[in-house]
């Protein structure tokens, strides 16, 4: 097997290494986040992009910021205002879009979680030292920096 060969298989074993850590991690963290506080990744993410920006965001700005599409947010919006953790408002300028923000409930219940969820990505991760982690986010970054085809045509 020649150099690059061997660099192409090492890559793709870094790739599943990734992907094998994200889906473990990300399972112990839905189950975590079920069974002790209720709730789904998926709110928690959406209340964790409220919580971010407090002013709110339109439907469309959260989806972005998520990463997912509009149905799916508001699916999971619905159901927060719903349960009192947010609020949807028209916007002054713009009465056909509206602004989803947390209501004083959905603070405080997202900071009580999001202080557990921190203590539990603490702990997935404690045998990394300070200086595994450093490295490993420099590392990550200068991947993350790098434009995808996708990105280059407008459709990541």
């Amino acid at each position: 097997m020649n150099q690059d060969e061997s660099s192409s298989k090492q890559r793709l074993r870094l790739w599943l290494s990734l992907l094998r850590t994200t889906r473990s991690t990300e399972a112990e963290l839905r189950e975590f986040l079920r069974v002790e506080h209720d709730t789904t990744l998926p709110r928690f993410d959406v209340m964790a992009a409220l919580y971010r920006v407090p002013q709110g965001l339109t439907m469309t700005e959260l989806s972005r910021y998520l990463l997912v599409s509009n149905g799916n947010v508001t699916t999971v919006v619905d159901r927060l205002v719903l349960d009192g953790i947010a609020k949807r408002e028209q916007q002054a300028n713009d009465r056909r879009s509206l602004r989803v923000s947390l209501t004083e409930q959905g603070s405080a219940q997202f900071t009580q979680i999001a202080s557990a969820h921190e203590a539990k990505v603490n702990q997935l991760f404690a045998d990394f030292s300070s200086e595994d982690i450093e490295e490993l986010l420099q590392l990550l970054k200068v991947h993350a920096h790098k434009e995808t085809p996708h990105e280059k045509h407008g459709r990541a």
